[in-house]
């Protein structure tokens, strides 16, 4: 079937669509109907099934005759260490592991709170979560105690899952200390912490509440896969709000498992058997999505790396996991490969690994800019697929799905909508836009299975938060267009268009434009508050390794660019070279912290920033070009 076929198939009978695609699941009892609508706005899918997460990604493909493949395998440049684990002994350790928590009066729906680096133990984490029932919340390793004990006070777990440290390029990052100041600032307490010991920092184990892993884990009696609805969550994953308080996205069960299972073939073209490689961390919905559950209910082999794109060692990291591992599709942010490409342009550390098994690269989680996708796909010689989703739907909204039909690529955009997405274009009076004009993006309810059904204790927080602004439509919060063959370009957060003398215009395009300049690594570009023109644009560049051009030359020749390719209403004079950019730990630059430094407002150290120190360089930078303005 072609990508048409199948996305008319989807349109014309949605339901009788997700009910034949549920017969892959193997459930414990199956659903009765697929969307259940009688709390809309507020729509579930498969609610009446009995189903087991934990079941459908390890024992059914043992069961199956596939214990001896490979599930896991863990790559630490960081540590040196490797291992892999089969499907059999995933089965194993998690059964092993889910015993211990019900050992420790663990029972279905009480809440798991996961704190953990990137190594194995945190994937059999969460699986062992699913396997008893219990809702796992992972939350980011290495967070600082104060957020970490946001989310034990909206969580409330009963018990908390750590290891002793994480191990950065930086160096060892002491888990336990964040975590035992967590809960003493929290109003709730976990009854249990459940503590991994690692060689490289050993954890103080003074508390009540403490208990060792491996001796709680040896000493437990393997625990079966548990019966749950399938409106069940299986998780909460904590994002963060605007008004700063973190919102805990709820995803269920049976929807979750239909549709991932569905995007391994069809988005990734993935085959059982395949090596899928999600560069990304659990603490993120990829690494939900697509380190721990989608490639085991596929039968791939996932890859748990503990590393960075540079410096462990080297740029050509990346390059060996996949050359090493026999990867046949990678899934990375698009930042990764800006920063590869920043420290070696020529790519010269490829020359020193086969990527011949390689097959696709996939970039989501920021705009994946056309100069970042023509160096890809200039080195790799394999399709570079940039595609569109949200921590609230779990996968892609809009990609090029390979394992249906490759469409053609067209630079910037992440293509068209997956089945279960009606996107649509509005202003602000909630009317379709025509072809080429920016609006609000918005998809038509209900959304399809493995989406946000609502936010964990916060039902009208989840109403105003996304459903308010226009009935019957899901606000994603991103601006953009559609072109006249239905393709997507996501240009921005709806809060970066920026107002110039009455012209909305995108941040995004102005920085397409300067991502094509040569030296040009890495770029921001933010509204500063301009009296006369109510908001003017401000770039910040980042320049490639062993550029020799001068930061007035590039300002200058930015500035001309922007004007020749946008033109003059875009108002782009001022711009300024930086070192580096202020990240999340995913990757996302913080443009509503710099545009907040640029206008002299207070703002909050954002919880999930990768190093505040950065701000003060970005503060510097802003007052050489006269920002903020007094």
């Amino acid at each position: 079937m072609s990508y048409q076929t199948t996305y008319q198939a989807w349109q014309n009978n949605p339901e009788q669509y997700w009910m034949t695609l549920a017969q892959d699941i193997d459930w414990i009892s199956p659903p009765s109907k697929a969307l259940f609508s009688e709390n809309s706005p507020l729509f579930e899918w498969f609610k009446d099934a009995q189903v087991n997460t934990c079941y459908n990604a390890v024992d059914r493909h043992v069961e199956a005759g596939f214990g001896d493949q490979v599930a896991l395998i863990y790559d630490s440049p960081i540590t040196g260490n490797q291992s892999k684990i089969t499907y059999a002994e995933l089965q194993s350790r998690v059964a092993d592991l889910g015993g211990a928590l019900q050992q420790r009066g663990v029972v279905v729906g009480d809440r798991v709170l996961i704190y953990m680096p990137m190594i194995a133990e945190a994937v059999i984490a969460m699986l062992a979560c699913a396997r008893i029932g219990a809702i796992h919340t992972v939350v980011f390793g290495g967070f600082a105690a104060k957020e970490l004990a946001t989310r034990i006070d909206d969580a409330t777990p009963k018990a908390i899952l750590s290891a002793s440290c994480g191990i950065e390029p930086s160096g060892v990052i002491a888990y336990k200390p964040l975590l035992d100041e967590a809960i003493s600032i929290a109003q709730h307490s976990p009854d249990t912490c459940l503590i991994l010991q690692r060689p490289e920092c050993a954890a103080d184990m003074s508390k009540p509440q403490d208990c060792d892993w491996q001796q709680t884990v040896a000493q437990a009696t393997p625990a079966e896969c548990v019966a749950v609805r399938g409106d069940h969550p299986v998780y909460i994953l904590y994002t963060s709000g605007t008004t700063g308080a973190p919102k805990g996205v709820v995803r269920h069960s049976a929807g979750h498992l239909v549709a991932l299972n569905w995007t391994m073939k069809n988005i990734y073209n993935m085959d059982p058997g395949d090596v899928f490689w999600a560069a990304s961390d659990v603490g993120w919905v990829v690494g939900h999505s697509y380190i721990c559950y989608a490639p085991l209910l596929n039968r791939n082999t996932s890859i748990v790396f503990e590393g960075k794109p540079v410096g462990t060692p080297d740029a050509g990291a990346f390059w060996r996991v996949v050359s090493e591992h026999n990867v046949k599709c990678l899934f990375t942010a698009p930042t990764a490969f800006r920063a590869i490409k920043r420290v070696d342009p020529a790519a010269s550390f490829l020359d020193d690994y086969d990527t011949s098994c390689l097959q696709s690269l996939f970039l989501a989680g920021e705009r994946a800019d056309p100069d970042t996708i023509h160096w890809a796909q200039n080195y790799l010689k394999v399709p570079v697929i940039d595609h569109w989703w949200q921590t609230e739907t779990g996968y892609a909204i809009a990609a090029n799905p390979l394992g249906i039909e490759q469409l053609p690529i067209k630079m910037g955009s992440p293509t068209v909508p997956m089945p279960g997405y009606d996107v649509q274009i509005l202003d602000e009076a909630g009317v379709e836009k025509p072809a080429g004009e920016l609006g609000a993006i918005a998809i038509k309810l209900p959304l399809p299975p493995g989406t946000l059904p609502t936010l964990w204790n916060a039902e009208q927080r989840f109403k105003s938060s996304y459903l308010e602004t226009y009935d019957g439509y899901y606000e994603t919060g991103d601006a953009g267009y559609k072109d006249a063959d239905g393709y997507l370009y996501i240009m921005a957060r709806t809060d970066d268009v920026i107002n110039v003398a009455g012209h909305r215009l995108s941040t995004g395009q102005m920085e397409e434009v300067l991502a094509g300049h040569p030296d040009v690594a890495e770029c921001a570009v933010i509204g500063a508050a301009d009296k006369l023109k109510g908001q003017l644009p401000v770039g910040f560049l980042c320049v490639n390794a062993g550029c020799e051009t001068s930061p007035d030359d590039l300002i200058a020749q930015c500035i001309k660019r922007v004007r020749g390719e946008i033109g003059p209403v875009a108002a782009f004079k001022l711009a300024v070279v930086v070192d580096r950019l202020p990240k999340t730990r995913s990757g996302k630059i913080l443009r509503g912290t710099i545009a907040k430094i640029a206008d002299g407002e207070p703002y909050t150290m954002p919880a999930t920033i990768d190093d505040p120190t950065i701000l003060s360089e970005i503060t510097t930078a802003l007052g050489t070009i006269g920002y903020p303005k007094t």
